[in-house]
């Protein structure tokens, strides 16, 4: 396999052989691969694309690049959820646990930051002491004890996937239907899954700003998945305003638990969580509609019992076993809060939600380069929703940085992310489409 040969075939149009596609992931897996290569690669399908079989193909061959997971012994049926990436999203944190709490077993693969978007393990790298990489045996472990496990690759699953993971998101070739399906795919493959949901994002903070692209993105995913042999289904989700009322790491960590104690009621977030949940028990048999699913998800919020599961995970996975009662003991605050204030009244009417994830790293809460140091601290919290009514002066958010000039560009920046209008908007719905 001469890999300059299989990286022109593909910048010149040609469908390439599965066993072509099989040999250039393997090279990739065993480091044989320049990043010039493989960034050419992932620049040539984003360019030329893949068909199904191409994109199958890749999936199976990433899934097979290390271990496969295997559950005997778990007696609950293996499920899980993944977004292809938002500003605000920390819907992963809170569902996992849910789902665990109903009686699902959800060993979660998870991913960092990508381009403008947010990264479950960045969330929880800002939880000291979780090990986000634990052996097979804890992660199982944790899985059959607690019910879920949040962690990312390790370098036994889909060895592949992580490595071109990470040049594509310093590559400008995040977007790409084929490399977005075999990423996701591949992982959740490779974690011996029984049935998925999908969040697959649409609007101007997602990586799928058309709607008839995320269409086709989730049509792609659900059928490579079925096809694996996993039970699919996504949901069309609203992606034109940050999912939850902070952006950053520790902020939507903190947000996180506060959604677990159930202060975060009556909100897009908890209307996506809770109809993930719904979807999640659906399709693994534990319940008979989605009506049933959300009634069994809200109990579990509302009894405490998802919150002692995200404990037990936290505590198992090495984080303190008090986090829950005593946020604020880890949790690192950025030494310097600073409000956004409204430039003028009116209605929150629309927002550059990719322009807010892009702040978030200009304050050094994401990455440009793969080895880039991630500041934990630093975000923005109390973001308002868009449809709220603001009167000059008054704060839409708060920023959180590390230091006075930083605090300042991020306030203006964002203040300019928002546009403020006489009339009262009318809003996206959060879940569009299913399918």
């Amino acid at each position: 396999m001469i890999p300059q040969e299989i990286i022109r075939r593909k910048r010149d149009g040609d469908e390439l052989d599965p066993a072509d596609i099989r040999s250039f992931i393997a090279a990739l897996a065993a480091g044989q691969l320049s990043e010039g290569q493989i960034g050419a690669f992932a620049m040539a399908v984003w360019f030329k694309g893949m068909s199904r079989e191409e994109i199958v193909a890749l999936t199976l061959a990433m899934a097979d690049s290390g271990d496969r997971l295997q559950w005997p012994d778990i007696g609950r049926p293996i499920a899980d959820k993944h977004s292809t990436g938002g500003v605000g999203d920390n819907v992963s944190l809170m569902l996992a646990p849910i789902a665990a709490a109903c009686g699902l077993a959800v060993p979660m693969i998870s991913g960092r930051g990508l381009g403008h978007t947010g990264g479950t393990l960045d969330k929880l790298e800002s939880i000291p002491g979780y090990g986000i990489t634990p052996d097979a045996g804890l992660f199982h472990k944790v899985v059959k004890r607690a019910g879920c496990a949040i962690i990312g690759q390790t370098g036994a699953l889909a060895p592949a996937d992580g490595r071109l993971y990470a040049v594509r998101d310093v590559t400008a070739t995040v977007d790409s239907i084929p490399l977005i399906t075999a990423s996701i795919l591949s992982k959740k493959l490779a974690a011996g899954l029984e049935t998925l949901v999908l969040d697959v994002k649409v609007g101007n903070g997602a990586f799928m700003a058309d709607r008839a692209q995320a269409e086709i993105l989730a049509q792609s995913l659900v059928e490579v998945a079925n096809g694996a042999g996993v039970r699919t289904s996504a949901l069309i989700t609203d992606m034109n305003q940050p999912l939850a009322d902070a952006a950053g790491n520790a902020v939507e960590m903190r947000n996180c638990l506060a959604f677990l104690a159930g202060g975060k009621a009556d909100t897009r977030l908890e209307a996506v969580v809770l109809a993930f949940a719904a979807e999640m028990l659906v399709k693994s048999g534990i319940a008979a509609s989605f009506e049933e699913g959300e009634g069994m998800a809200r109990r579990a919020l509302s009894s405490g019992k998802a919150a002692e599961v995200f404990a037990r995970m936290v505590s198992m996975l090495g984080g303190p076993a008090d986090l829950m009662e005593n946020p604020d003991r880890y949790l690192a605050r950025a030494p310097v809060e600073k409000p956004v204030l409204a430039a003028r009244s009116g209605w929150l009417a629309a927002c550059d939600a990719r322009g807010i994830g892009v702040s978030v790293i200009d304050l050094g809460g994401g990455r440009r380069h793969p080895a880039d140091r991630i500041d934990h601290r630093v975000g923005f919290s109390e973001l308002l929703p868009l449809g709220t009514r603001v009167s000059a002066g008054e704060p839409i958010a708060l920023v959180h940085a590390a230091d006075d000039a930083a605090a300042e560009r991020a306030a203006a920046a964002l203040a300019a992310h928002y546009n403020i209008t006489e009339e009262k908007p009318e809003l996206t719905p959060v879940i569009s489409t299913r399918i």
